[in-house]
């Protein structure tokens, strides 16, 4: 599991990189599907994985708009604040953390049982998801999107 935190670190970064080369208001600009636009995105999806590990470990959830941080920079402040913790968080990870139940509160009042194991890998995937869209856009702005190739990113090294 930690090499796809791993790959998912590397590969926002390396779409932080791309952005560099757009202009804010191609960056803010509304986009079919998606949260919104690019840089909207790229805020969402650090905002839900700290979010989700900050609730698996019984902590207050963000709470902030994404208009507080709509520059790239801020986005990058931002993902570079929250890091650290989902880091040291992933780093910890041990099998007994698997089916360890967490209890979410939904919107509707209701409570679902949920394995913490379930929940990091949709941290994962939730990600994967969103970079499939920044790569559609990319390409409707006629540039090359940041490749999701797994293989030679380092992440895991062969014995």
């Amino acid at each position: 599991m930690i090499p796809f935190f791993r790959y998912n670190w590397i590969v926002r970064e390396q779409w932080y990189q791309w952005c560099e080369e757009l202009p804010l208001e191609e960056l803010i600009k509304e986009r079919t599907g998606g949260v919104g636009g690019i840089l909207q995105t790229l805020f969402h999806v650090a905002d839900v994985e700290w979010s989700w590990i900050r609730v698996l470990q019984g902590l207050p959830d963000f709470e902030e708009p994404f208009e507080n941080y709509a520059t790239l920079a801020k986005v990058r402040e931002l993902d570079a604040r929250f890091r650290p913790e989902v880091e040291e968080f992933v780093n910890s990870w041990d099998e007994s953390m698997e089916t360890r139940p967490l209890h979410n509160s939904r919107q509707d009042g209701s409570v679902e049982v949920l394995a913490w194991g379930e929940v990091v890998r949709h941290v994962i995937a939730h990600e994967i998801h969103h970079i499939g869209q920044l790569s559609v856009w990319s390409r409707e702005l006629g540039r090359a999107p940041v490749s999701a190739n797994l293989i030679r990113k380092g992440l895991i090294l062969p014995g």
